[in-house]
């Protein structure tokens, strides 16, 4: 059967502050009853930031205190193995972004369709910036753009994540601790221009 929209689980990071701005965005892509997936925040928000039948719904991040062993809260990052956790139906691809990403979505369910779900994929862009892929990485999907993680992949990122998060605390963005634990599992980035992020 071949890959469709509704194949795909989206994992959107989000805390109650920016949402109050940044759900309009959501807006422009979201499609209820079509696209699956949750803006996932910090807290338990007010209902009226949902109360739009359009909205993309919510999930409240699991407490994660006992893994805060490091500069930085590794919340976003565990986003890909809590949504695998909720063990939803039919999902082929995880797709996180964040909570101002545009996502389109025919596009990306053609380039998503190009592999084989079966397999450990990690598909995303690199920055724009030179410096930032020399900084970081030129295997590192950035976050902004969006990236995606195949069912197998995500499977054993929820096994092993959270002690790979503790090895790698001392890095700053969360893009960057999961590009290390799907490194730690020997899987490159397949590149896909279309993921991609505006400096601004």
């Amino acid at each position: 059967m071949p890959t469709d929209v509704s194949h795909v689980l989206f994992g959107i990071c989000g805390s109650v502050n920016t949402w109050t701005k940044r759900r309009h965005y959501s807006k422009l892509w979201w499609q209820p009853n079509v696209t699956r997936g949750y803006v996932w925040l910090d807290q338990q928000p007010d209902p009226e930031l949902f109360s739009h039948t359009n909205s993309i719904p919510f999930k409240v991040s699991e407490n994660v205190t006992r893994l805060n062993n490091s500069r930085h809260n590794p919340r976003i990052a565990r986003i890909v193995l809590e949504s695998f956790k909720l063990g939803l139906q039919d999902v082929r691809w995880f797709v996180m972004g964040d909570d101002d990403t545009v996502f389109f979505t025919d596009n990306l369910v053609s380039v998503l369709s190009k592999y084989d779900h079966r397999k450990m994929y990690y598909i995303g862009g690199i920055s724009e910036s030179v410096a930032q892929d020399v900084w970081h990485s030129y295997d590192l999907a950035f976050g902004g753009g969006g990236f995606a993680v195949s069912y197998p992949l995500a499977a054993e990122l929820a096994r092993t994540l959270d002690g790979c998060l503790g090895r790698y605390s001392y890095l700053y963005g969360d893009d960057e601790r999961v590009h290390a634990c799907v490194t730690e599992l020997g899987v490159s980035l397949t590149r896909e221009r279309g993921f991609h992020q505006e400096l601004i």
